[in-house]
């Protein structure tokens, strides 16, 4: 089995963001950016499953600008066998909007026939959490979030899920 990971490029989270002077978003020129968090959770997800056996091949997949390609690199160091990069020059006056996100990332699984796709929780810019719903209602596949556990059985083949709320785990 193939596992697509998408990967986002957002402010490092130790960076004190600020606004900028004209109010319409954060500043982030000369600013250190890096992997969402989230997105790193779930790149070593996707690892843990194929040195479990659960998986073959581990493919990384990020939109946006040239320098995202950084975000991909640190995909590939932590042990994801491939990337792919969907080259996009933000423009602050028409920003990449989670449907649009999810539009790409259905191509982007089309293309390349994953058995599973994952994605972090939501990313820390933008704390939105719409894309991999959307996603998964754009591929009419199944879904499982905020999942911190989860079990494969291949006979039938289905993903057993675990979440935590405030209660404890259901």
């Amino acid at each position: 089995m193939k596992i697509l990971v998408a990967v986002k490029r957002v402010v490092d989270y130790a960076v004190k963001v600020r606004v900028r002077p004209d109010r319409t978003g954060v500043e982030t020129a000369n600013v250190k950016m890096s992997m969402n968090p989230f997105c790193e959770i779930a790149v070593e997800e996707a690892l843990r499953l194929r040195e479990a056996g659960a998986a073959a091949e581990v493919v990384a997949a990020t939109i946006g600008p040239a320098q995202s390609a950084d975000t991909l690199r640190t995909a590939l160091a932590m042990g994801a066998d491939r990337a792919v990069h969907v080259l996009h020059d933000p423009d602050p006056a028409r920003p990449l909007l989670p449907l649009a996100v999810a539009k790409i990332l259905r191509a982007v699984a089309l293309q390349e026939k994953p058995g599973l796709v994952i994605l972090g929780k939501q990313a820390i810019d933008d704390d939105c959490n719409q894309t991999g719903q959307m996603l998964a209602g754009l591929l009419q596949w199944p879904q499982g979030t905020f999942a911190s556990k989860h079990g494969f059985e291949t006979e039938p083949a289905k993903i057993c899920n675990t979440a935590e709320h405030n209660e404890g785990k259901i």
